[in-house]
């Protein structure tokens, strides 16, 4: 770690949040030297954006690639792209306590909070961190944070195979250039992937990586 992530790393009062910073260091210095081997974990440097998002900022001569983080507990996930810069993912385990669809209302479209209550019950906590993880996903390509108000732009989940999304006028945004993935692991976490692919197919390969173990399953794929 840098002197600087020492210091964060010291910050935290509580010893899983201390662990937590350790994983998320180790796994983005060795997942982004898994695609460029000649520069070596420790010499990954990071800077973040004017709203938090991280972006690579050296060594000196690194290649372009995107990457982006999301941890919820039990699993952190490290996005990487070496086509698409606006790139978001976010994940949450589906065992995750609290209000779920009571609150859609209050954090969704109006379209996408009547056909989560469309569904049989049984299906309705899914649907709703499908949504959840998709805005989270989009919000944090844009590299906007809660900047985007959640409820102007809608994905649609039933209206044909691939995720689609739309836009309030006001965001000034083009659904054609977006393109959307969904992941259901074998924990019971779902993780959700955002790119602006400027049209082209999005496509991924999940595989369970274990710092200092490397590919602990073999890569799969996803919606």
């Amino acid at each position: 770690m840098t002197e600087d992530e020492r210091a964060r790393h010291g910050r935290y009062y509580l010893e899983r949040d201390r662990r937590l910073f350790l994983v998320i260091c180790v796994l983005v210095r060795a997942v982004l030297s898994c695609y460029h081997p000649a520069i070596l974990p420790a010499q990954w440097r990071f800077a973040e954006g004017e709203r938090g998002k991280p972006f690579i900022a050296g060594p000196s001569g690194a290649p372009a690639i995107s990457f982006n983080l999301s941890n919820t507990p039990g699993l952190v996930v490290c996005a990487v792209s070496l086509a698409h810069p606006s790139l978001g993912v976010d994940a949450e385990s589906l065992a995750r306590s609290g209000e779920t669809v009571s609150i859609a209302d209050h954090y969704f479209s109006a379209r996408e909070a009547r056909a989560l209550r469309a569904l049989p019950p049984e299906q309705q906590r899914e649907r709703f961190f499908s949504y959840w993880t998709l805005k989270e996903s989009y919000i944090k390509a844009r590299g906007l944070g809660l900047a985007l108000p959640l409820e102007q732009f809608t994905f649609l989940l039933d209206e044909g195979p691939d995720i689609g999304i739309t836009f309030d006028p006001r965001l000034a945004d083009d659904p054609a250039r977006w393109r959307f993935a969904l992941h259901k692991t074998a924990t019971g976490h779902l993780v959700a992937v955002g790119a602006d692919t400027a049209g082209a197919p999005l496509s991924l390969r999940a595989a369970e990586y274990v710092p200092l173990r490397g590919v602990a399953a073999a890569p799969v794929g996803c919606r």
